[in-house]
């Protein structure tokens, strides 16, 4: 059996970052649902939007085949975690919420960049 094999978890439910931005989302969501009714369509949907997109490209890139794909998905994640970061940001300048709650989600976000990293230097490139 391969190295990569033996890395790859069976089902991305098993990877701990995966289940971290599944929290991460509901945060988000929770968080959203406080903004002005004028944003309902605005940097809410921008920043549900984002949080969705972490776990689910972490999700599809468990799914494929092959290493090099899912380091790619994991880049996307991170990317939408960044996205997500200046979003939420932006909703505490605009008093959207308070920067207590940012700080919570931001140390959220930080977390996990820190784990996609991580996994990202674990799996060898095939």
């Amino acid at each position: 059996m391969a190295e990569s094999e033996k890395i790859k978890p069976r089902h991305f439910k098993e990877l701990l970052v995966w289940q971290k931005g599944m929290e991460l989302a509901k945060a988000v969501y929770r968080l959203t649902a406080t903004f002005p009714a004028e944003e309902k369509y605005g940097l809410a949907t921008q920043m549900r939007r984002a949080a969705v997109a972490i776990s689910s490209n972490i999700a599809e890139g468990q799914a494929r085949y092959g290493t090099r794909e899912f380091v790619g998905f994991l880049s996307r994640a991170s990317g939408s975690l960044a996205e997500l970061e200046t979003q939420a940001l932006l909703s505490a300048d605009l008093a959207f919420c308070k920067s207590s709650d940012i700080e919570q989600i931001t140390g959220e976000m930080g977390e996990l960049q820190k784990m996609l990293a991580a996994i990202r230097r674990k799996l060898p490139l095939v």
